[in-house]
């Protein structure tokens, strides 16, 4: 085995693009097309290959070693480190668990076959048979008896970044991403780990109904949010991408269904930030015979197992931030923390009147809280001076006493109607989650449509929510008191990974066309 020291100075994959021009780019892929065409005249085309028997994959190998050495497995995955010598060579290969060494001899797989493996190129994809083994360096291999090319690569694969280090481009081609950056695939087995967790939690822990309701609508409730708009051809009817799917998980609470719960996308055509994407993921549940109450400890069983689940621990590390997710988790009513950050005390603020010259003496627009109510303008004091005040809201916590001009889906508080029994969660600053018990008078529930219609039709607020009477007769027909709670999937899955974007937990985030 005296080429075992080959296995020291492979060549990386990282290191085969070094800093290349597009010319120089464009010829090797020219390369490798030529490449392509010899296999086929040989009558090897890869592109034929339908299938490849695979029993044993990187890691499992390592880790369990001490069984699998002189045993013979069958493996595939991308070549993405190599070194030819002479009769023998050593390939790195990566599959779904990681990556492995291939130790390849011309006698092992005959002249012929050698040949044209050391002709196959750095991102390729090999089918390797072979027995298990360590080098004398103590490295776990494979020695190769049978090599077979099933993809040809006609793409050069980047070095370590060069032309993945701008973020953009490495969300644009995800595939090359994920094929260079182990964190990166290591966030996304994570996000399909939290989400697991999250859906055994609900139906395992709270014997929750998973259901499927429509993404296409004609009226976009459940929120206030612009919508998309689309249209049937068939119906000839104008159509929207549903924001939330809040009133239909209601109809069915209605229909007798006591706790379901949906994950799904929603839809928003507004802002794009770190922490917005206009298609992300959601999660709603409802509880019948639940409150807010209720929906709060769901909540913290959900972010405190999946965070266990994911890490080990209910410390989630985000940054240079260290947040404890165990229950119980604080909570803040709207008014205290607006008072707390601003002076402005609303339990004395009892007209609109008082609370417009209270928001103009602190600095907010005269024109701009004109016609403004008491409520509207508690929300908007709390939003703009109390949710970016660093470490305020890093919690977890939860946020009560939200004004009913902003929650027309909430049940009115029995002690003050002019808020409504719902929470907001935050953390780190961010909204994570939004509960209420739910609104299940028909009567209030109409009129609170109709004044947020006639703000949509007045083009005072065009996030408004429209009038559904069909939902309105869904209440007449009797909804229990429920309890209902919505999740940003996608900002819970960015905490526990320590994501710095949504777009890094997002497979294939929205992006704007190079040629726009």
């Amino acid at each position: 085995m005296k080429n075992e020291n080959l296995d020291a100075n492979r060549i990386e994959a990282e290191e085969v693009a070094e800093e290349i021009t597009e010319s120089e780019l464009n010829e090797q892929r020219q390369i490798r097309r030529e490449k392509l065409k010899k296999l086929q005249e040989a009558g090897r085309d890869p592109f034929t290959v339908e299938t490849w028997n695979i029993d044993a994959y990187s890691q499992p190998i390592k880790d369990d070693f001490e069984n699998m050495e002189e045993k013979q497995v069958s493996v595939a995955g991308r070549i993405m480190a190599k070194r030819d010598m002479g009769k023998a060579s050593f390939i790195d290969i990566q599959d779904r668990e990681g990556r492995i060494q291939v130790y390849v001899r011309q006698d092992a797989i005959t002249p012929e076959e050698y040949k044209w493996f050391k002709a196959y190129d750095i991102g390729d994809i090999l089918g390797v048979v072979g027995i298990v083994f360590k080098t004398r360096h103590g490295e776990i291999s494979v020695k190769a008896s049978e090599v077979k090319l099933l993809s040809k690569s006609l793409q050069v694969l980047p070095n370590k970044w060069q032309g993945l280090s701008n973020t953009d481009l490495r969300y644009r081609q995800r595939y090359v991403d994920l094929i260079m950056n182990k964190d990166v695939r290591d966030t996304f087995y994570k996000r399909a780990t939290i989400i697991k967790e999250i859906k055994r939690v609900l139906e395992e822990d709270f014997g929750y109904l998973e259901v499927d309701t429509p993404i296409l609508t004609t009226i976009a409730g459940g929120a206030n949010a612009r919508p998309f708009n689309t249209h049937h051809n068939t119906l000839d009817l104008d159509m929207k991408l549903r924001i939330s799917n809040e009133l239909f998980l209601k109809r069915l609470v209605v229909g007798g269904f006591d706790r379901v719960y949906e994950m799904g996308k929603m839809f928003r055509n507004e802002g794009m930030d770190r922490n917005h994407n206009p298609e992300f993921t959601s999660m709603e549940c409802y509880m019948a015979y639940g409150d807010m109450e209720d929906t709060m400890h769901v909540l913290e069983q959900i972010v405190s197992k999946a965070a266990i689940k994911a890490n080990g621990s209910t410390k989630v590390i985000y940054g240079d931030k260290e947040f404890d997710v165990a229950p119980p988790w604080n909570r803040i009513d709207m008014a205290d923390a607006v008072k707390q950050i601003t002076g402005v005390d609303f339990a004395v603020l009892n007209t609109d009147e008082e609370a417009r010259a209270a928001a103009v003496k602190y600095g907010m627009e005269e024109e701009e809280v004109a016609g403004w109510t008491r409520g509207k303008i508690l929300a908007e004091m709390f939003e703009t001076y109390c949710e970016d005040v660093p470490g305020f809201l890093d919690g977890p916590v939860f946020v009560t006493g939200h004004p009913v001009e902003i929650s027309p889906l909430a049940k009115r508080d029995s002690k003050d109607p002019r808020i409504t029994r719902r929470f907001e969660a935050y953390m780190n600053g961010w909204e994570i989650a939004n509960a209420f018990s739910e609104l299940n008078d028909p009567i209030d529930q109409y009129e609170r449509f109709k004044e947020q219609q006639a703000q949509l039709d007045g083009g005072i607020d065009d996030e408004a929510h429209p009038m559904d009477e069909d939902f309105v007769n869904a209440l007449e027909v009797g909804l229990p008191p429920t309890g209902g709670l919505g999740i940003g999937i996608d900002r819970v899955i960015m905490l526990i990974t320590n994501a710095a974007s949504i777009r890094d937990v997002i497979l294939f985030p929205t992006m704007k066309p190079l040629d726009k």
